[in-house]
């Protein structure tokens, strides 16, 4: 007599997804990618969100700034969400970007083009020399002394030797350094597009990246390192090739963000910088697709628009004990952080799976004792 196994009941409404569902899923990203493609031709307003049409160079200005540390924030997940490494001194590869691409055009006196590649190729180059001698270490070590380069390296730019950063106040570029389409308020379009051609290579780079075997064996390391040695692999090697291609892409988005800003700052070598980019991965869900996009997105935007509010009029009427914390941005950002972590476990790429969890449940919780259980024994007769 065969003995009538129980199975497991499938989860309400879990009949397959329709196939226009399937082909939206598919090709949304190319859809939006055409809307951030035209946005510079729309004069449509967003009160709130911007303080001028979409197309104004004061929006454009923000979204580009928004579409360069989502990148970023990506790039970076490429060593926290996806190899597990977890470095304090990311913000030096940007800087080196910006400032190596500054001192060859101001300094070097060489032509624009030459100028990025020699600051790409030599922010990859000391992300390959620091990362070869950090990874010599693992955990808390590893996090110090990445911590440890980054501090030096903001040292060296206060120090302002030979007067190449600028020190505390920056280096700036000449006009005249730069081509015509890329200065000037008309052609912040110009600039705009640049940033989210940086945004897309960088996805598309890390999304190869994670796919390909070498992503496989990051995510073996995150996991347990101990067994990737088993295996007869090592992980050196391969958290190398993480460091060395996350130092990469932050280098290209410091030469983008020095075309943005028109110079290279101070603010982006310090360790609070880098703690930036942790908080904008975790606020968007590390380890996701999307996540630590939409946290860069998120970020910035309240970063810019927080900082408006803190210093407006409405906040300087409120009594002291409101005005002084809502005065900070800083402090705004903070809780906002703190609300979103227990609101949004996971980030906030994980927020449609939550509710479509949530919807799942609520649907299960309304159906009729009696049907649940035909259904199990429904079951239980097919396979007896």
């Amino acid at each position: 007599m065969t003995t009538a196994t129980p199975v497991r009941e499938a989860a309400p409404d879990a009949a397959a997804v329709p196939p226009g569902a399937r082909r939206w899923t598919r090709w949304w990203p190319a859809a939006a990618l055409a809307v951030l493609v035209v946005v510079p031709y729309s004069a449509m307003p967003l009160p709130g969100l911007l303080d001028g049409p979409i197309g104004s160079a004061g929006s454009l200005q923000l979204l580009a700034l928004c579409l360069v540390f989502g990148a970023l924030a990506t790039g970076y997940d490429l060593l926290l969400g996806r190899t597990g490494l977890l470095s304090f001194g990311h913000a030096l590869y940007f800087a080196a970007g910006s400032y190596l691409t500054n001192a060859f055009m101001t300094e070097a006196g060489l032509p624009f083009v030459p100028s990025v590649v020699l600051g790409l190729l030599s922010g990859t180059a000391l992300a390959a020399l620091l990362g070869s001698v950090s990874l010599r270490v693992s955990g808390i070590a590893f996090s110090m002394v990445t911590l440890a380069f980054a501090q030096a390296g903001s040292l060296l730019v206060e120090r302002d030797p030979g007067g190449v950063t600028g020190g505390e106040e920056g280096r700036a570029i000449p006009a005249d350094a730069l081509p015509s389409s890329l200065t000037g308020i008309g052609n912040t379009a110009n600039l705009y597009w640049i940033a989210l051609a940086y945004l897309v290579v960088t996805l598309a780079v890390v999304q190869w990246a994670v796919r390909s075997p070498t992503g496989r064996v990051w995510e073996g390391i995150k996991e347990n390192e101990r067994r990737v040695e088993v295996l007869g692999l090592r992980p050196y090697g391969f958290k190398l090739v993480a460091f060395v291609l996350a130092g990469a892409l932050a280098a290209a988005g410091g030469v983008v963000h020095l075309l943005l800003t028109g110079g290279a700052t101070p603010q982006t070598t310090t360790s609070d910088f880098t703690l930036s980019l942790l908080v904008m991965v975790v606020l968007g869900g590390s380890g996701s697709r999307w996540g630590p996009l939409i946290g860069g997105v998120a970020y910035t935007w309240a970063d810019q628009r927080l900082g408006d509010l803190a210093g407006s009029g409405a906040v300087a009427g409120l009594p002291s004990v409101l005005r002084v914390p809502l005065s900070q941005p800083l402090f705004l950002l903070g809780t906002l952080f703190v609300i979103a972590v227990y609101v949004l476990p996971g980030g906030m790429a994980r927020l449609p799976h939550r509710v479509r969890t949530a919807r799942t449940r609520a649907v299960a919780s309304r159906r009729p004792p009696d049907e649940v259980g035909k259904a199990g024994a429904d079951g239980a007769t097919r396979t007896g």
